[in-house]
C-alpha cells in the first residue's frame, strides 16, 4: 500500500496538476505521454504499476459517473522486462560469506545463501521459531518497509507471501554455531548499552548493537556496497535465492 501511495503522491499526482489535465478532460492520448514520459527514466515494470494505479482509479470514476469511460481501457500498456536473475557458484558464495563476516550483514547472507531465504524472511526470523534442540527452524514472520510521515520504518507481518512460505527448515551445523555466537552478541551488546539498548525487538534475530532491527533497505544497499568494496560479482540480495536453489539442482 505505501509501495502504491508513493506513485500515486509523487509521481502520477503531480505530472497531471502541472498539466492542469482535468478528469474530463483526459484523454488516452495523455496517458501515453506520460508513460512515455516516465520510460525515460524507469523501468517498464514501474510503468505497468503507474497504469494499475490509474486503471483502477479511473474504473472508480466511471462506476460513480464522474466519466462516462474509461481512457486507460484505450491505451497500450508497456511490455513487461523479461528479467533473467543471476546467482553464485559455490566458490562464490564462500568469498561473499567471507566478505561478510563481522558485518551486519553476516546473518543476512548466511541465511539468504544456505536457505534461499528472502530478504523479508531473513529479517523476520524469530528465536522463538528456532528449535536447537530439534535441529529446526520455523518461517513465519517477515519484516517489510514502508514510509510514515516522511521516515522509512519496517513493518513486521505473520501474513507470508503465500502458504508455503511458512514452513519448517533443518538447522544445519554451520548456520546454528553462527546464530549461537549472535545470539552471545546480543546479550553482551544489551549489557553494554542497557537502557539504551531497544527492548522491542529482543525476540528477533537481525538486529544491530542497540537492539533496533535492520531495515530491509539497509540489506539492499549496504549488500552492494560490500560487493563493490571486495570485488565481487554483482548481484541482488534477491539473487542469493536463486543461487541456493541452483546450488541444491546440482547437488
Amino acid at each position: 500500500y505505501a509501495s502504491y501511495q508513493g506513485m500515486v503522491e509523487h509521481i502520477i499526482v503531480p505530472y497531471f496538476r502541472k498539466h492542469s489535465i482535468k478528469l474530463v478532460e483526459l484523454k488516452a492520448t495523455d496517458l501515453q505521454d506520460f508513460y512515455a514520459k516516465q520510460l525515460e527514466r524507469v523501468k517498464p515494470n514501474t510503468v505497468i504499476h503507474y497504469h494499475a494505479n490509474i486503471h483502477k482509479a479511473l474504473k472508480y470514476a466511471v462506476k460513480i459517473d464522474l466519466i462516462p469511460s474509461n481512457p486507460a481501457d484505450k491505451v497500450e500498456r508497456p511490455k513487461k522486462d523479461d528479467f533473467k536473475g543471476s546467482y553464485y557458484t559455490a566458490e562464490e558464495i564462500h568469498a561473499l560469506t567471507e566478505a561478510a563476516y563481522g558485518t551486519k550483514l553476516e546473518i543476512p547472507v548466511l541465511l539468504a545463501s544456505f536457505y534461499g531465504l528472502r530478504r523479508s524472511e531473513v529479517l523476520g526470523l524469530k528465536w522463538s521459531s528456532i528449535d536447537f534442540e530439534r535441529k529446526s527452524m520455523t518461517i513465519n514472520h517477515k519484516v517489510t518497509e514502508q514510509r510514515v510521515n516522511g521516515k522509512y520504518v519496517p513493518v513486521v507481518s505473520d501474513v507470508m507471501k503465500n502458504k508455503t512460505s511458512c514452513r519448517t527448515l533443518p538447522l544445519i551445523p554451520a548456520v546454528e554455531e553462527e546464530l549461537l555466537k549472535q545470539k552471545e552478541k546480543q546479550q553482551l551488546y544489551r549489557k553494554l548499552f542497557k537502557k539504551s539498548y531497544s527492548t522491542e525487538y529482543l525476540d528477533f534475530v537481525c538486529t544491530d548493537q542497540e537492539g533496533k532491527l535492520i531495515r530491509p533497505n539497509f540489506v539492499t544497499e549496504h549488500f552492494d556496497w560490500l560487493l563493490t568494496k571486495y570485488g565481487l560479482k554483482h548481484i541482488r540480495f534477491h539473487d542469493l535465492r536463486h543461487s541456493c536453489a541452483s546450488l541444491m539442482v546440482m547437488n
